[in-house]
Order: C-alpha cells, then sequence, then structure tokens
C-alpha cells in the first residue's frame, strides 16, 4: 500500500472526535460547527469602530508647530493621520478609510509619487497651493475639493505667503483589506508641470460647489445634498450637504461607513449615542449602523466621503428611518 493511501485508510478509520479535529487542525482546516470567540455569521451589522471627533482649531496649531519641527526633507507629507481609537487599530479612520488634517509652508514642494488607494482633498485655508496632477497643476484655494484618482502621479507645491492647511481622504484601509496596494516614487523626485489647468473634472472651486448645492434637491436625512463625480474613484463616495440654521435630520442608521468634514458653520451631531459640537475644519467619524442625529446651529456646508457606493455595488447598502 502506498504512502497515498495509508494516510487517507488512518483519516477513514479515526476512532475519536479530538483525533479529528487534531487531523484537521494539522492540515489548516477547521470545521465550521464549532464555538469561536468571534462568530462566523451575526444577527445585524455591527462595527468595531468608535464614533470620534478631530478639531481643526487643535490640529492647526499642532501643523503651526510641526512647521517648525520638522521640514519636508524629512516628512514628504507633513500630515496628521486621525486614527480612530477602537483597540488595536494602527491608523484607519474608519474600516475602509482614512483621513489626515496636512499643512504646507510657502515656498514648499512635496515629492511626487503614486499609488494604487484613491485619494481626495478638501482645502481649509489656502491662498496660492497647488497640486499636480499627472502633469496637469491645479489650483488648490480655500474650499476646493480636488481628486486624485488611484495611480496618478501627484505632488503639492505652494507659492502663497501664508501657511496652507487641507483635509486627505483615502480608502487605503480599504485597499490593505483588499490587498492590491503598490506605489511608485516618482523617478525624478518632482513631476514637471505640463499644464496649468483650473477648470477639470479632478477640481470643485468653492463657488462650484455653492451654485451647485442651491439647485440641490433636500432630503429628510443628509438635507440639501450635491453629489459630486470621481471618475475612477468608485470606492469614495463624494457628497456635500447645506444645513440650514436650525435645521435637524430625522434619525436613520446605514450600512455605510462615513467621514465628515464641516466646511462651513457650526452644530451638534450624535453619533451612537454620542454628542459632538463641531465647527470649521473640525471632522467626525460615522461607523456604519449607528444611530445618526445632525442639528446645525448656523448654516453650514458639511463635506462627506463614504463607501456608500461600494456597499450598494456589494448590494450590503441599508438605510434604516429611525424615530
Amino acid at each position: 500500500m502506498s504512502a497515498v493511501a495509508e494516510t487517507l485508510d488512518e483519516l477513514r478509520n479515526l476512532r475519536s472526535l479530538d483525533a479529528l479535529l487534531a487531523t484537521l487542525d494539522a492540515r489548516s482546516m477547521t470545521p465550521g460547527w464549532i464555538k469561536r470567540p468571534r462568530p462566523l455569521l451575526w444577527p445585524q451589522m455591527r462595527s468595531e469602530f468608535a464614533p470620534a471627533h478631530w478639531r481643526y482649531a487643535e490640529a492647526k496649531a499642532a501643523m503651526q508647530a510641526a512647521g517648525k519641527l520638522i521640514g519636508t526633507d524629512l516628512a514628504e507629507r507633513r500630515n496628521f493621520i486621525m486614527r480612530n481609537p477602537n483597540p488595536g487599530n494602527d491608523f484607519a479612520t474608519l474600516r475602509t478609510l482614512v483621513c489626515a488634517y496636512q499643512s504646507i509652508l510657502p515656498g514648499e514642494k512635496a515629492r511626487s509619487h503614486r499609488h494604487s488607494s484613491h485619494a481626495l482633498r478638501v482645502i481649509l485655508e489656502s491662498r496660492g497651493s497647488y497640486s499636480i496632477v499627472n502633469g496637469d497643476k491645479h489650483p488648490m484655494e480655500s474650499g476646493d475639493i480636488v481628486l486624485t484618482p488611484g495611480w496618478c502621479w501627484h505632488g503639492h507645491g505652494h507659492e502663497g505667503a501664508e501657511q496652507a492647511y487641507w483635509f486627505d481622504g483615502l480608502d487605503v484601509p480599504l485597499t490593505h483589506l483588499l490587498e492590491p496596494m503598490f506605489y511608485e516614487d516618482y523617478p525624478q523626485g518632482y513631476e514637471p508641470v505640463k499644464r496649468v489647468t483650473e477648470d477639470s473634472p479632478m477640481r470643485f472651486t468653492w463657488a462650484q460647489t455653492q451654485a451647485a448645492l442651491a439647485r440641490a434637491p433636500s432630503d429628510e436625512h443628509f438635507g440639501k445634498t450635491l453629489d459630486l463625480p470621481a471618475p475612477g474613484m468608485s470606492t469614495i463616495t463624494i457628497k456635500v450637504h447645506a444645513w440650514p440654521a436650525g435645521w435637524r435630520n430625522r434619525p436613520f442608521r446605514r450600512s455605510a461607513n462615513t467621514i465628515h468634514l464641516v466646511m462651513q458653520g457650526s452644530g451638534r451631531s450624535l453619533i451612537g449615542g454620542q454628542s459632538f459640537e463641531w465647527n470649521f475644519g473640525d471632522t467626525l467619524a460615522v461607523p456604519a449602523w449607528l444611530r445618526v442625529e445632525h442639528e446645525a446651529s448656523s448654516d453650514s456646508v458639511v463635506f462627506s466621503m463614504s463607501d456608500e457606493n461600494l456597499m450598494r455595488w456589494s448590494s450590503y447598502y441599508h438605510l434604516e428611518p429611525l424615530g
């Protein structure tokens, strides 16, 4: 009898469940019927991430300190990643998304690179900064939303007189989960400018956003909502909401992870029962399937990025109105 035949015969004639389990374990198999600390299935969605709030005023002060303490020679991107405070999390803001505050000083340049993850920037305070995306030089002025689809070369610079600040949003955690991460530095360090492109599908100016918001439809959960097209960035859903003073939404929960950035105004949000008072530049992390309530105390414009389109594509999207 061959060695293979002997092994198969031994497997067929195992005399105890313990022996069967040990044999399976040795072969990197596990029975589906055993109880586990973390079950394979559960009744409804639950996120391991927590609601969180980052204050722009604090981040801005820290970025001013960073501007004095570290240069672009040591920090290619002078940024502060907003790490969700859930145990064991290293960098992600939510399961599929990460965001950061970034700053650049007058006269500085950030070297060009590209990666498979999709990225965007919302410019909080800037006069004279710019982004170079595949050779196109885009202005980055206060209120602009600038896109960088995956695998596009991109670098930044600043020709203004005052320190510039913006919000970065990427789907890096999703790239890690799915594993198609690729990264490359631009061979010459700084990508040359082929043309200056102020009007581009990769840039939404503050004036354009305000004008489009005035015509946008309204919704009881999200208020006036503008959907921004992001070709080549199907994993990130980008929207801008207008909430007039006194507006309150109908509470809801949904199976999409969302990050909000306050572009204008102030208000309060209840996320999973936790209360957060927000102002200009603040960031809110809203994990999926938590009760969400918003209230604007002044006329507000709120940017959001989420994985809604990804959830819809996967047929995982649910929205549940709450009383």
